[in-house]
């Protein structure tokens, strides 16, 4: 069952918050679309105006870095908050330069729970938290860890530890928390992602070579794995976000749902 709901978006610029925030609109539910930078409000505003949906769809910008943006936020009344707003590190763990990973976690958990807690603490005061819910977009990269890819998948570990404890302090307010852990869907996260660590990577100082972090990068993208159609998942956001009931935890595809599940069973027999 799914009623109408007033649904807060952050990165709803492109990628899986953009189509989604359309597709809810389009099946009924208020939308604020929020996005990053300023630059970004316009060109989706006139979007939304093509697609006739302006009268479902509000775009507003909210840096998560920024007070000023986070304090008229918690002004809204909302029915679902969606964290859906992230950047990723990748790259060796062993050598990225740390002050890159600590960015990472501001982006991608500490910038996330200053927003959540506001918005939960507003709905707890008020009165108003029975029916509510939070929704992060975590990762199929939450429940495994690739090599060259420990900085970004890292913080979604984090994630789902704040949503499972969550999810247990706040029923008792009635307020419902979900994460969803997408596969590699081609969405340009990823491959923009893979770029970051040649920024930083030098050949007469890191003992990963360049050459063979790209080929590992691009041998993984050339995958079907690695390059899955994101409108898929773009559905099943469409039907997850704004229901009354779901999982906790929601992986999409099921090949993906599946293969983690055999991960985590491995994992008591792995040795050293």
């Amino acid at each position: 069952m799914t009623t109408k709901k007033t649904i807060l978006i952050t990165g709803a610029g492109s990628g899986f918050g953009k189509g989604a925030a359309i597709g809810m609109a389009k099946n009924g539910h208020d939308i604020i679309a929020t996005v990053h930078v300023s630059s970004q409000v316009t060109p989706l505003r006139e979007e939304v105006a093509a697609l006739g949906l302006s009268d479902r769809i509000r775009v507003e910008r909210l840096d998560l870095d920024d007070p000023y943006d986070i304090k008229q936020a918690l002004k809204w009344d909302i029915d679902i908050l969606w964290n859906n707003a992230g950047m990723g590190e990748a790259g060796p763990v062993w050598e990225i330069p740390v002050d890159l990973v600590r960015r990472n976690y501001e982006v991608n958990v500490f910038l996330p729970l200053v927003l959540t807690q506001g918005v939960v603490q507003r709905w707890v005061r008020e009165g108003k938290a029975q029916g509510k819910k939070v929704v992060f977009t975590s990762s199929m990269g939450g429940l495994f860890t690739p090599a060259n890819w420990g900085t970004y998948v890292s913080t979604k570990h984090a994630l789902e530890a704040f949503a499972e404890a969550m999810q247990q302090e706040l029923s008792a307010y009635g307020v419902k928390v979900q994460t969803i852990n997408p596969g590699a869907y081609y969405t340009g996260y990823n491959e923009t992602m893979a770029d970051n660590p040649f920024r930083w990577l030098d050949d007469e100082v890191n003992f990963t070579k360049r050459a063979d972090l790209r080929k590992g990068f691009d041998d993984f993208f050339a995958t079907p794995e690695g390059k899955m159609d994101p409108q898929e998942m773009i559905d099943r956001m469409i039907e997850i976000v704004p229901a009354d009931e779901g999982k906790f935890r929601n992986v999409v595809p099921q090949a993906i749902e599946d293969m983690l599940k055999d991960h985590q069973l491995a994992a008591w027999e792995n040795r050293v």
